[in-house]
């Protein structure tokens, strides 16, 4: 009974440290988001861009509690392809409120630029060279995927862990579409939702 105990106590010290760190690494593992405000019928913005028709109608408290809840989370963004000249013209993701780590996708190489605290790096026609680095940027937190055909791409490619959506009630007829072109099927799991005036926060699970 003595040996027993002996060895027991020899074997479950290792296995209990190899768990915990087990534990802590996948507890560091950035979650991949789409984050997006769209319009009922699945688009980001008009045709040239215009999101004035998303935004100004009735909001909760509560309505900006899940998106503030979302954005606090966020520790890195990837946004969309040749960004730079909208960068130097002060348009940048969430307005420069969050101070993270912002990937750009690009066609020419360029080095990186830091604005307001925020350092921007160009990636050149690689969203895996942009995922990857961004995920450890995140560390335990969201990597926020901004832009529709970025945000398509890393669903085809199995790379978005979750989608967390905020519905305006208006059907926009045509655009600039979160997900036209996907052309794959991909099952989804409610993670949670919630409405309190005007819009709809959808979060859902992508299985892979």
């Amino acid at each position: 009974m003595a040996r027993s105990n002996a060895v027991g106590s020899l074997d479950s010290r290792p296995f209990i440290d190899d768990s915990l760190s087990l534990v802590k690494r996948i507890e560091a593992i950035a979650t991949v988001i789409i984050h997006a405000t769209i319009t009922f019928d699945g688009y980001l913005a008009d045709a040239d861009g215009g999101v004035d028709r998303m935004f100004g109608r009735p909001s909760a408290p509560e309505d900006d509690g899940v998106v503030a809840l979302v954005m606090e989370t966020i520790g890195a963004i990837v946004d969309g392809v040749n960004r730079r000249p909208t960068i130097e013209e002060g348009e940048i993701p969430y307005g420069g409120i969050l101070q993270v780590p912002v990937y750009l996708m690009t066609h020419t190489a360029t080095e990186p630029v830091v604005r307001d605290g925020i350092t921007y790096t160009f990636v050149v026609d690689d969203i895996a060279g942009a995922v990857e680095p961004a995920k450890q940027d995140a560390k335990d937190g969201f990597f926020s995927l901004l832009d529709g055909k970025i945000s398509r791409q890393c669903l085809a490619l199995g790379l978005v862990d979750e989608l967390h959506l905020d519905i305006a009630p208006v059907l926009l007829g045509g655009g600039i579409s979160l997900f036209e072109g996907l052309g794959q099927h991909i099952e989804l799991e409610r993670i949670q939702t919630s409405a309190f005036a005007s819009e709809v926060h959808l979060a859902y699970r992508a299985l892979r």
